[in-house]
């Protein structure tokens, strides 16, 4: 029996579980992906509890990916971000797929060339920041806390072009970036159902991706649409990124298909529910 989950605070808003016990169930696996609300203070007792419990792997979301990876090896772009999204705790190693789940969510886009600004510093908005680099767009990233914004720029500058923008500044931006990214809560099911950005930024033709998922159609994304932008929607990166874990876990390369399914029921029986 293979034992599987997500860890975050808050967490009732993941599908995760959904989508991934689809793809055991898919691949023919005896298993069980699991959600559990951590409190804070609790984060380092719930990955060596998880482990001494005999999960073979789990998920971390918000606010815990950067945490996390002072009790772990970092392999790949998670040493690059130090950020995990994606823990083998039989090895006790942390990856991050987020930066997999971007590059395939622009997987049919030529962002070569382009200027992307990046909302949010932590680790979302660091990994969004980095696949769009290695796709070779220019990165602006802004965040409310200029010096957690710097830092990631660091980071991200020693792969591609990426400058820092104040946050109370970035409405001067506007007709001056052909991507925009939403790596912060805003939106999120359990946060503030608001915009990231100004308004004004939204110009037709623009490319938009919210990493928020749940609810599909966030602030942004609704805001984008009618401003006649090309949006992305986060269940894209959730499924990829989940896919890329359930491979690290497994062996297997799951069904995309079935994942992205599954999670989209469940998201709906979210708002049938709270409706």
């Amino acid at each position: 029996m293979m034992y599987l989950g997500v860890i975050g605070y808050p967490i009732r808003h993941s599908v995760s579980p959904a989508m991934h016990n689809a793809a055991l169930k898919k691949a023919g696996i005896e298993g069980v992906y699991l959600a559990f609300e951590v409190r804070p203070e609790m984060i380092k007792d719930a990955i060596f509890g998880a482990r001494a419990l005999g999960f073979a792997g789990l998920n971390v979301t918000i606010p815990f990916k950067e945490e996390v990876a002072d009790f772990l090896t970092l392999e790949g772009h998670a040493a690059l971000l130090k950020a995990v999204n994606t823990v083998d705790l039989r090895e006790m190693v942390g990856y991050n797929t987020d930066v997999y789940g971007v590059k395939r969510s622009f997987s049919d886009l030529d962002v070569g060339g382009k200027t992307a600004l990046v909302v949010g510093a932590g680790g979302a908005g660091k990994a969004a920041a980095l696949a769009l680099v290695e796709l070779g767009a220019t990165v602006i990233i802004t965040n409310r806390t200029e010096s957690r914004g710097m830092e990631a720029v660091e980071l991200i500058r020693r792969h591609g072009e990426c400058i820092f923008y104040p946050f109370e500044r970035v409405g001067e931006l506007s007709g001056k970036v052909d991507i925009l990214v939403n790596a912060t809560p805003l939106g999120m099911k359990g946060f503030a159902q608001a915009l990231p950005v100004p308004a004004k930024i939204l110009k037709p033709g623009m490319i938009v991706f919210d990493t928020v998922y749940n609810p599909v159609d966030t602030p942004l994304i609704r805001s984008a649409r009618e401003a006649g932008c090309r949006v992305i929607y986060g269940i894209e990166m959730l499924v990829h990124q989940g896919a890329r874990a359930f491979e690290i876990w497994t062996g297997i390369k799951p069904d995309v298909d079935v994942m992205r399914e599954a999670a989209i029921k469940a998201l709906k029986n979210s708002f049938i529910h709270s409706a």
